[in-house]
């Protein structure tokens, strides 16, 4: 997250590779503003933000054109947990009539210029009575017919904020125009706060049209507007990180299409980039390029896939894409080469970015501008990489560090997009609240949509730097007949996105099935509070793809693990059912249990069992905690396959878990193996006749069954080969996926198998492992690993009998441990004889035949006829 700086110098000068190269390193100073206009508005005091930044008032300013006659000064009714700091939110300067603010600025730069909004009641007017217009006397017009709180609602933020550049004003005056749109005989706008900033000229060049390689558009005389901003394979970046330009850079993933994320790289902190140029330096964090998101090792695979960004738009508009790059592993020209795609049409054919800056860790970026016709459908952007396998490069990969997607004005100088269309399901389970418990409490948000209709079509309006829309594909319309499936409108990461508003309606209590808390005991929000001690960080014991986890205790001593979701989280309230529908059915030793939720507050809570022991993962690698013993490792392997297995075969249809991970494997305090998260799980087919599930790719790279993800149909073997890379991550004590290794062991999995065929697997397994595992226990579990990693789920084995096999290698070990005898037998000899694996295959299929369909899950779990999966030695 911290980012290097380099002192900076405003220099506008176009991109010439290697006329300079100037060193960032990280005490470097970052560039600061000769302008910056800072107005909390409707405030009659000055304050500072979070980030320690004075914003002055306009109370009495000479800014306003009518000297505030027709406007008000008004504080916000309520403060919404989740803004990033009173200041400029908590007050407002509420406008009756058109008026105008005029700033006078420096005529030779480039301005940012940030509106900032938070949809409260001021002065006794609701907010969904505010629709306005904002304009500059340059003829740009801003926002049209704009509702902050429909934008609010239907992304679930509580605040907004509207991000613009602007050219540089002839005659050095800037004015900002709000004109009030008449709603039921009533027309008001506001403000809460107005950044103008003075910025280096990053946008001298052209970009080029894609399509059209003779054509290009002026960027360095436009308009533009901020809609995305990503830090590729990197997270999250705050504006007091960036390169002094004040920008939030997001985390990428959620506009990833499909489950083909490729691989993130991270350099060494203490690694010198090469800055060719002033823009270049200031263009982007340095911490940006310091982070990648390519393809993998896999080169088939690779050519087989395209890496894939999608986003949401307004049509009718020109978009300019800018790619930024910086190879920080690769010094030769031809060695990664590939074709860059802007909606299925190639913006560059065979980029190549050693080719373009002549060395390793030079930054670069690139501009691409396309339009966005008027057409049925969804208004998607599309950036996509491949390798360019025409030129043979030495490696087939591509490679991206950042990516910003901006708006440009159109003829008429019109930025403004519509209002979006606040979801169905949104409103009608508002309405649904509305005329049952929380009838006391009517929506708002009809009144919303009807003023909506006053500011134009519904369609999209993305805001820069704070929101996130994961593109929906038709690949997903499956889930478009449940209840429970979440809007396309997604909050994004950053501090101040941890709460879901209450004055927009958290996710969780507009989309949850109302049935489905019913399935669980249900947790109200200040009992959480109570538990976790108001959300303590020093209370954190995970951080996970739905959010933090918190360790916690209720009801006066019961330990538990409390699980809150971050809405900036690519799991969501999808995710948060099925959790829960999974969970209330299934009782098993090995499975976790669910206590209960809690989605008060717009809040998506899981309570657990408390898991002394955390995850399997901490227990292998990266961590300070005592390394685990070769017994331990494989009766918490064995535990985790009997959850699964009971997963696969126990329940009325086939679970398949879908993310199998050594991070969702968890351990309580007496070492006992739980598999958990099982947001992402799937019922597996229902007839006989169905041999898949049909569904788009979901799970985590480096676990994810190739097969899975080529055909796109799940079946349960697919548990079976994740589980296979997790039995070589515990015997080798290393990630699945290391782009830091040598290319050919990148991926866990190829390379424990390449070992494996190769009879080397011993090299590779964990140096505090070796001499201490029976030599036929660390074959058979070998072999078992094996299989479950063939390429064909037909050929793999099922769960039921890589359980049966680890059993077997546990014995084995057992038997060794114990100086050749097997476990129990004493001194003297005699006891039974050695079973054959053979019989004890045949004895416990028979065993599990015994089982009958009327035998509840813990039935089934400590009966007699199971206990042979229970105890091994039972058998």
């Amino acid at each position: 997250m911290m980012a290097a700086r380099r002192r900076g110098v405003l220099l506008a000068a176009a991109v010439v590779i290697a006329v300079v190269e100037v060193l960032v390193l990280a005490s470097a100073e970052r560039y600061k503003p000769p302008e910056s206009i800072l107005v909390n508005c409707g405030s009659a005091k000055e304050g500072q933000d979070a980030d320690g930044r004075k914003w002055v008032t306009d109370q009495g300013s000479k800014w306003l054109s009518d000297g505030g006659k027709s406007s008000i000064m008004a504080d916000a009714d309520a403060q919404d947990p989740s803004l990033p700091s009173p200041v400029p939110y908590m007050s407002a300067r509420v406008f009756t009539k058109e008026t105008a603010y005029s700033f006078s600025v420096d005529d030779a730069d480039r301005h940012w210029l940030r509106l900032h909004f938070y949809p409260a009641a001021y002065h006794g007017i609701a907010p969904e009575q505010f629709f306005f217009s904002v304009s500059t006397s340059t003829g740009i017009t801003l926002l049209r017919n704009f509702s902050v709180y429909i934008t609010a609602k239907a992304l679930s933020q509580a605040y907004i904020i509207r991000e613009f550049t602007l050219p540089p004003v002839t005659g050095g005056a800037l004015s900002l125009t709000f004109t009030p749109v008449a709603v039921n005989n009533a027309s008001y706008a506001f403000v809460n706060g107005i950044e103008i900033v003075s910025m280096p000229n990053i946008f001298a060049d052209p970009a080029t049209m894609v399509g059209f390689d003779d054509q290009t558009v002026d960027t360095a005389a436009g308009s533009l507007q901020t809609m995305y901003r990503l830090n590729v394979g990197g997270s999250y970046v705050a504006p007091t990180n960036d390169s002094g330009l004040s920008r939030d850079w997001y985390d990428d993933t959620p506009y990833l299409y499909g489950a083909a994320v490729g691989v993130t790289y991270r350099a060494n902190a203490t690694d010198t980039l090469k800055f060719p140029s002033p823009e270049a330096e200031y263009a982007a964090p340095a911490s940006l390029y310091l982070t990648s998101r390519s393809m993998g090792p896999n080169p088939k695979v690779n050519q087989n896939y395209n890496l894939t960004w999608v986003f949401e738009v307004d049509s009718n508009f020109t978009y300019v894409v800018r790619l930024h790059f910086c190879e920080l592993l690769l010094t030769k020209v031809n060695q990664r080469v590939f074709d860059i795609y802007i909606n299925n049409r190639t913006a560059q054919a065979g980029a190549d970015v050693i080719g373009w800056t002549t060395g390793k860790d030079v930054p670069v970026f690139k501009d691409y501008a396309t339009f966005m016709p008027d057409s049925q459908g969804d208004k998607i952007l599309w950036v996509a990489l491949h390798p360019a396998t025409d030129m043979k490069p030495e490696f087939y990969d591509a490679l991206l560090n950042g990516l910003e997607v901006f708006k440009m004005s159109d003829s008429s100088g019109n930025l403004a997009g519509p209002n979006p269309d606040p979801s169905k399901m949104l409103e009608e389970a508002e309405m649904e609240l509305a005329a049952g418990k929380f009838k006391e409490k009517p929506s708002n948000l009809k009144a919303a949509v009807i003023g909506g209709a006053a500011g134009g079509a519904a369609a999209f309006g993305i805001v820069a730097a704070i929101c996130v829309v994961a593109y929906q594909s038709k690949k997903r319309r499956e889930l478009g007949t449940s209840v429970s499936h979440s809007s396309g409108w997604l909050p994004v990461y950053g501090s101040s996105q941890t709460n879901a508003s209450k004055s927009s309606g958290g996710k969780s209590a507009a989309l949850l099935n109302p049935n489905i808390t019913a399935m669980c005991r249900h947790f109200s929000f200040p009992e959480i509070k109570a538990a976790t001690k108001n959300f303590d960080e020093s209370l954190v014991i995970g951080v996970g793809g739905f959010g933090k986890v918190y360790r916690g205790v209720v009801d006066g001593d019961t330990k538990v693990a409390i699980k809150r979701s971050n809405p900036s989280s690519e799991q969501g309230v999808l995710e948060f059912q099925t959790e829960i529908e999974m969970l209330s059915k299934l009782r098993h030793k090995h499975l976790v249990s669910l206590i209960g939720c809690c989605e008060d507050d717009g809040e998506m809570i899981l309570v657990y069992d408390f898991m002394l022991h955390g995850t399997l993962r901490e227990h292998l690698y990266k961590t300070g905690k005592p390394p685990l013993s070769w017994r331990q490792r494989l009766e918490i392997t064995i535990g985790a396959a009997r959850g699964l297995h009971y997963l696969h075969t126990g329940a009325k249809y086939t679970i398949i878990h879908r993310d199998v991970k050594t991070t969702n494997i968890l351990v309580d305090e007496n070492w006992v193996a739980k598999v958990s998260d099982f947001g992402l799980s799937k019922t597996g087919p229902t007839t006989a006749m169905q041999t898949h599930v049909s569904t788009m790719v979901k799970g985590s790279f480096g676990y994810l069954d190739p097969e899975y993800f080529r055909r796109q149909q799940l079946t349960e073997k697919s548990d079976v080969y994740s589980f296979g890379v997790v039995l070589f991550e515990v015997l080798c004590a290393r990630p699945a996926l290391n782009p830091s290794l040598p290319r050919e062991q990148v991926s866990l999995a190829d390379h424990a198998m390449s070992c494996q065929r190769k009879g080397t697997l011993q090299d590779i397994m964990d140096p505090l492992l070796k001499g201490k595992i029976a030599p036929d226990c660390l074959k058979k579990y070998a072999e078992t690993a094996e299989k479950c990693l063939a390429d064909h789920g037909v050929d793999r084995p099922s769960m039921g009998d890589v359980l049966w096999n680890l059993e077997f290698a546990l014995q084995m070990q057992d038997t060794f441990e114990n100086g050749g005898k097997p476990e129990g037998e004493g001194s003297a000899g005699g006891g039974s004889s050695t079973i054959s694996m053979a019989d004890s295959m045949a004895a416990s299929a028979a065993a599990l035949e015994l089982i009958s369909e009327d035998m509840d899950e813990e039935d089934i779990a400590n009966s007699v006829v199971f206990s042979q999966l229970v105890h091994p030695t039972g058998r």
